[in-house]
């Protein structure tokens, strides 16, 4: 009686995304921001605090820029900053189809919708096998979290699956050591064509802090063809997401996943086959 009650007080659950604005903590880290403008001659202070080279420096003053497929969101470039020029937002939305997209210089061309023979297939029902390739379990916890009754993925028609004989694409997470390579390889190839491949967080896409590493294959997309990025370390559910319904072809104006008929002014039109920039 005593459960009953406390979850009559907690009430509904769910969040209502993507039909309304996020509510997010204060403390989110979500989409950095790197105004090379107001970088002086010379200065190199946030490039050399970054643990990961996620600071891209090829010229002069104006020329920097932020890879957030390496970005572990650690602030240390905030803080090393003379000049205050990099700031975190609290846009979550980070997802990228191409890998040189993560590379900001401005804003950040989000996911576009698969074209339409693919979103006929899977634009309704999406099972997607995980592969846990070395990566530290934060990711695999975020991806848990999706099933939970906060975010509730199945309500999307999106599934994690036991066996990747039952999957439509796979989702990878980890630098993809060397230890995990061939069953990475083996489990894609076990995917009936056509498949996706989502790679999420950092070690996923770049190798994160193991780049470089002998251990370690600098990502998933050297060795599976990768269809969608999710940058973050770990990424929040919501990225994760955002990334998926974009892909889907679902978050875009006057989609039957508004909710209650209510727009979000974040949510952009996107239609299949093209995206959007923020």
């Amino acid at each position: 009686m005593k459960r009953l009650k406390v979850r009559w007080r907690q009430g509904h659950r769910t969040v209502t995304f993507p039909g309304e604005k996020a509510s997010l903590p204060e403390n989110f880290r979500g989409r950095p921001v790197l105004d090379a403008g107001r970088c002086p001659d010379g200065c190199r202070a946030c490039a050399d605090a970054c643990p990961t080279d996620a600071i891209l420096i090829d010229g002069g003053a104006g020329s920097a820029r932020i890879d957030l497929g390496r970005c572990v969101f650690c602030q240390d470039c905030v803080e090393a900053c003379p000049e205050g020029a990099v700031t975190y937002t609290q846009d979550y939305r980070m997802a990228t189809r191409e890998r040189e997209d993560l590379a900001l210089q401005g804003g950040v061309k989000l996911a576009a919708a698969l074209d339409r023979k693919m979103l006929k297939m899977f634009g309704r029902s999406l099972k997607l096998r995980h592969v846990s390739a070395g990566d530290c379990s934060a990711c695999t916890a975020e991806l848990q979290a999706l099933g939970n009754v906060v975010f509730d993925l199945a309500r999307f028609g999106v599934q994690f699956v036991a066996s990747p004989r039952h999957a439509d694409g796979l989702v990878i997470t980890g630098p993809v050591t060397l230890n995990m390579r061939l069953a990475l390889e083996k489990t894609w190839k076990a995917v009936a064509p056509p498949r996706l491949v989502i790679a999420v967080g950092a070690c996923a896409i770049s190798g994160g802090p193991f780049r470089g590493h002998p251990q370690a294959n600098d990502g998933a997309d050297g060795i599976v063809p990768v269809d969608l990025y999710v940058p973050g370390c770990p990424p929040h559910p919501l990225t994760i997401l955002d990334g998926l319904l974009r892909l889907l072809g679902r978050i875009e104006a006057g989609g039957r996943w508004e909710g209650n008929g209510r727009q979000d002014p974040q949510l952009d039109a996107v239609q299949p086959g093209t995206s959007s920039t923020v």
